[in-house]
């Protein structure tokens, strides 16, 4: 996978929906990028630190019952630079994995992860799974269209992007090491 550097907040603390220099490039939001260049990138505070520390144990958890197929979109105040924005921390980080579930094992885990409350309540995301599977075109097309809509303003209207990385657990365990090791710095006064 081709990857991107992730764009920095613009002056509204966002990341921006394309590239103002060049915008009509296909450099735009969502922007492809790697899994360990999310942590890196966010993992500023322990409020962030442990948020993803729940993305990655809710990408374990839909590895461990199969889902290895897809990408993930992520976005929400997360992805904002809302410490400035709104005075607070993020609460959660907003997730949509688009994937194919044909190979799920179904289990109890299986229910956790395509549940959308318990999901939070586990993991603290805001997570939704678009199944892939025998998806026509038309259907993604239309839900593609429902989740970049959705995502791509505020709540006030202000345009904004966010990023995608791969499902593949290719990159988790690297992901996992540099949490680890940006965490600990975090957390000290």
């Amino acid at each position: 996978m081709t990857t991107v550097a992730i764009p920095h907040w613009n002056a509204l603390g966002l990341l921006p929906p394309i590239d103002p220099d060049r915008p009509a490039s296909a450099d735009r939001s969502p922007y492809r990028v790697s899994l360990p260049d999310v942590v890196q990138r966010f993992a500023t505070s322990p409020d962030r630190c442990q948020i993803l520390s729940g993305l990655l144990a809710y990408r374990a958890a839909l590895h461990g019952i199969g889902v290895i197929s897809g990408f993930q979109w992520l976005d929400g105040s997360f992805m904002e630079n809302v410490e400035r924005i709104e005075g607070r921390p993020p609460h959660d980080l907003d997730v949509v994995t688009f994937a194919e579930t044909r190979a799920v094992t179904r289990s109890p885990e299986a229910a956790l992860v395509f549940n959308h409350d318990r999901t939070k309540a586990r993991f603290g995301m805001d997570a939704y799974v678009v199944d892939l599977d025998g998806l026509v075109p038309s259907k993604l097309t239309t839900l593609a269209a429902y989740w970049y809509s959705m995502w791509s303003h505020r709540r006030n209207q202000a345009w904004k992007g966010y990023l995608q990385v791969e499902l593949s657990p290719s990159e988790d365990a690297r992901a996992a090491a540099l949490l680890l090791l940006i965490a600990p710095a975090k957390e000290t006064p």
